[in-house]
């Protein structure tokens, strides 16, 4: 079996920013017979007095077959295609922000599982401007700084857009498998550590557990990259990182940072974007907010752990969800 890809990635998922910026077939766009569904599944809700993330598939069960095959196709592209989708259709108009967040819920139920983002056991992440940078328990997501590219603990992770901020702002996404080519074709010596176990301190766990950074199984590649986890593991192991490992982690910093290789995005109100973990790393610009609390950036996020998910090698375990009580993520 080969354990590290040594030929390019020619797959839809190694996608070149650049190049599919002017495409639209990243965007998605729910038919009038799903947004129908969606406002009877409101109702179903409200005569229920049930509210995300307090409740279950089985709450509201819909066989519509419209429904599901758009449900399916959101799924398959998730994991064969581009590896990130962006969906809409909802109108801030017409639903308020209750409402979107039911049917953002409800849309990941039937998408796949979802599972706790912190120590609370939250299901539901805001991504707001409330958290004071000075405090170093506060996480990056809770400011207006720049949030550096990383892929979460979670197959999937999700992103409902209720506000945008005054200025800035922009969601940065990355092509893994594309970081991954361009490491093989300028920095192919470098290609073995990536495959090395490295010490993450993943915050959900009480002590630093070993994983990969790239892991080739089963016929696809898997990335998770979480630097300041890497180094923050090596640091409470005592295992300092070598000059060669820093080298490595600094090629995949400026290749992950090619402007050509990334794609920009606004997520306007009523925007979902979802992106496979393993495939699509995301980021953050900064930003400049309102000063009403009420006009503030706020985005709803949503960790899911998908059915139609690739297989993960043995040194490259699963971290779908923060154990509840264990730590806080990032």
């Amino acid at each position: 079996m080969t354990t590290i890809l040594k030929s390019k990635i020619t797959d839809k998922c190694a996608w070149i920013g650049a190049e599919i910026a002017e495409k639209t077939d990243w965007i998605y766009h729910l038919s009038p017979q799903v947004l129908s569904i969606f406002d009877h599944s409101l109702q179903v809700l409200a005569v229920k007095n049930l509210t995300a993330p307090n409740f279950v598939k089985s709450d509201v069960i819909i066989e519509d077959e419209v429904f599901l095959k758009e449900i399916a196709y959101i799924s398959n592209e998730l994991e064969n295609g581009y590896g990130f989708i962006v969906i809409r259709g909802l109108e801030p108009e017409k639903y308020n922000e209750l409402e979107m967040s039911n049917i953002y819920y409800l849309m990941g139920l039937y998408m796949g599982n979802s599972v706790t983002q912190n120590a609370r056991g939250d299901l539901i992440g805001y991504v707001e401007n409330i958290g004071d940078k000075n405090q170093k328990m506060t996480r990056v997501y809770e400011t207006n700084s720049y949030l550096p590219y990383h892929a979460d603990l979670s197959d999937v992770v999700g992103l409902l857009s209720i506000r945008k901020a005054k200025t800035g702002g922009l969601s940065s996404i990355v092509s893994s498998s594309t970081v991954y080519n361009r490491i093989l074709e300028q920095y192919p010596e470098y290609l073995g550590y990536y495959y090395h176990p490295a010490w993450y301190d993943h915050l959900g766990e009480t002590e630093p557990s070993l994983s990969p950074i790239f892991s080739y199984f089963d016929g696809k590649l898997a990335c998770r990259y979480l630097r300041y986890y890497i180094e923050l593991g090596h640091d409470r192991r005592s295992v300092p990182l070598s000059q060669v490992q820093v080298d490595a982690l600094n090629i995949f910093d400026e290749i992950s940072h090619d402007p050509s290789l990334r794609l920009d995005m606004m997520l306007e109100p009523g925007d979902i974007q979802f992106c496979n973990n393993y495939c699509v790393m995301h980021s953050r610009t900064s930003f400049e907010d309102y000063d009403e609390a009420d006009k503030r950036r706020k985005l709803l996020r949503l960790w899911l752990q998908m059915p139609n998910a690739r297989k993960l090698a043995k040194d490259f375990p699963g971290r779908n969800g923060i154990p509840k009580g264990l730590g806080e993520a990032a």
